[in-house]
């Protein structure tokens, strides 16, 4: 039976040993701004997904929304990869874990590797689809007048979001500081262009002038 905390506007997250322990590990190991962000975008990305009458597995589209942030944790800020691509490893060696098969965790990585990837996730599978969804409409706004305000605010009462805008830019920069360079081509970059004195964007047209091909 699914408590009350597990279930908003109408949606309960999947009440399934898998989801059980994916959300335990973010609780343990995500900021608590982490971890009411990531349950949202998993009820907003259902209910963007049911909006646009698509079939998806709400388990799929639970692990991709919870995992798909913890790449900005401190033990990555080193690793030299996009912290989305730190975020979807992490979510493939949970369900290989778990004994997921080969075709879910592909969905669930890529969904995760994608989600700030916009004009192409929308055209794939719908749990990728719809992770990106989620969090578009919880960080960017994107479609907030498809959903009520009733479950808006069903939503974010069980998840609050207090000072959010400011927060979750925070953790954004602080989580991809650390490598710059993981920015270049990605609305990442934006945020470093505004919190990190002396940043400078990579530059697409300049790293194909300055190659080493002569013409």
């Amino acid at each position: 039976m699914t408590d009350r905390s597990s279930s908003a506007a109408g949606v309960s997250v999947p009440d399934t040993k898998l989801a059980a322990a994916a959300t335990e590990l973010v609780r343990d190991t995500a900021s608590e701004l982490i971890y009411h962000h990531s349950r949202r975008v998993f009820w907003f990305g259902s209910l963007q997904g049911a909006g646009r009458g698509l079939s998806f597995d709400p388990e799929l589209l639970y692990i991709g929304a919870m995992f798909h942030d913890l790449g900005l944790g401190e033990r990555f800020r080193d690793s030299g990869r996009r912290f989305e691509v730190d975020s979807a490893e992490e979510a493939r060696g949970f369900l290989h874990g778990h004994g997921v098969p080969e075709d879910s965790v592909r969905r669930v990585w890529t969904a995760i590797a994608l989600h700030t990837t916009p004009g192409i996730p929308e055209f794939m599978e719908p749990e990728v689809a719809l992770v990106t969804a989620g969090v578009e409409y919880d960080v960017l706004g994107i479609g907030y007048d498809d959903l009520s305000a009733d479950d808006r605010a069903e939503i974010t009462a069980l998840h609050p979001r207090p000072d959010f805008k400011r927060r979750i830019l925070e953790a954004f920069a602080e989580g991809i500081a650390p490598k710059p360079e993981t920015t270049f081509g990605n609305v990442k970059a934006d945020v470093l262009e505004h919190f990190v004195p002396g940043y400078t964007r990579g530059d697409f047209v300049e790293v194909i002038q300055n190659s080493p091909w002569t013409e």
